[in-house]
């Protein structure tokens, strides 16, 4: 078990922190090499030993570490609480910029859009309508009503991306998640903060004017586990309205692959328009004959794969 624990977190420093977060690289090798974190890590559930929430729950209980040495003594001195913040919290990282890689799917539907998001977090992804976009050749501002609180999100989109020339009509949105979080309630809100990683004060800037937008619209997010209550919600939005459910690093935490096999049936089912925006692993038989794009989610439209994106919605190569 610590072997696989070990090589978890040394792919989790070669792919997703490195070139990121050089902090969470070095932690993450050093975990990687560590009996004493590893065998910490064991005394909880398998599905609460992932890096991220692991390294936010120790600078959510004491701060930032500085290296290797400062994270074992906090690990030492503050190990049960970070336990329990491990054993209460998931990691909801409810990044508002991957709607920027949403939006050129978005904007091809025909509206009005009824929105809903699976795994929703605080509901920041409800909101693509009410953000500004940069794509480099092509930029959308926020509308009237929510400058200069919205933020603009860039995205580095390649030639043949279709970009969006307007927002979409979005006239009903709801989220279902396992633990919502309330944008009003600053433990929730600090807990949002503390899953950006450390040095990156751009993404913490950005999730801060959305945390903003989002307390003007108080976006709808339901309690409810995905494989039993997501046709109560889809049943809930407006029949005169095209119906769209999405999800953006959700599935990777649904277990077995049958599960998420019959979530996807299910949502097919419901006659929604469906965007899945995953790791590739995730439905391993949608990128079987693609040249993978390391380290990106693949989005697809109704099981078609149409884009590999960057994680944090910083970058979308459409497929051809």
């Amino acid at each position: 078990m610590g072997n696989e624990i070990a090589e978890g977190y040394r792919g989790f420093a070669a792919f997703e922190a490195r070139g990121a977060s050089p902090l969470y690289e070095s932690l993450a090798l050093h975990v990687a090499e560590s009996r004493s974190a590893q065998a910490f890590l064991l005394t909880l559930s398998k599905d609460k030993r992932q890096p991220n929430l692991f390294f936010a729950a120790v600078r959510h209980v004491a701060g930032t570490p500085n290296g290797p040495a400062h994270f074992d003594e906090i690990i030492h001195q503050q190990g049960d609480q970070i336990a329990e913040v491990m054993r209460l919290r998931t990691t909801q990282t409810n990044e508002p910029g991957r709607c920027a890689v949403l939006l050129p799917v978005l904007a091809a539907i025909d509206g009005p859009i009824a929105l809903i998001e699976v795994g929703a977090s605080a509901g920041l992804c409800l909101l693509p309508d009410r953000y500004g976009y940069d794509y480099g050749r092509v930029r959308l501002d926020p509308p009237k009503g929510f400058r200069p609180v919205a933020p603009v999100l860039e995205c580095a989109a390649c030639e043949n991306t279709p970009l969006p020339r307007h927002l979409p009509v979005i006239v009903w949105r709801a989220g279902i998640d396992l633990n919502p979080l309330d944008v009003d309630r600053d433990e929730d809100v600090r807990w949002l903060e503390t899953l950006v990683w450390p040095e990156q004060s751009l993404r913490l800037a950005r999730l801060r004017a959305a945390i903003g937008v989002a307390r003007k619209i108080t976006p709808r997010v339901v309690r409810g586990d995905l494989r039993r209550d997501l046709l109560d919600l889809v049943q809930d939005a407006p029949k005169d309205a095209t119906r769209v459910v999405f999800h953006t690093a959700v599935l990777n935490y649904v277990l077995p692959q049958e599960d998420r096999d019959d979530f996807a049936d299910m949502v097919r089912r419901t006659g929604a328009t469906w965007i899945s925006n995953e790791s590739p692993k995730v439905f391993p038989q949608y990128s079987r004959h693609l040249t993978r794009d390391r380290g990106a989610f693949l989005m697809a439209r109704d099981t078609r794969p149409v884009a590999w994106t960057a994680p944090h919605g910083q970058a979308i190569r459409w497929l051809r």
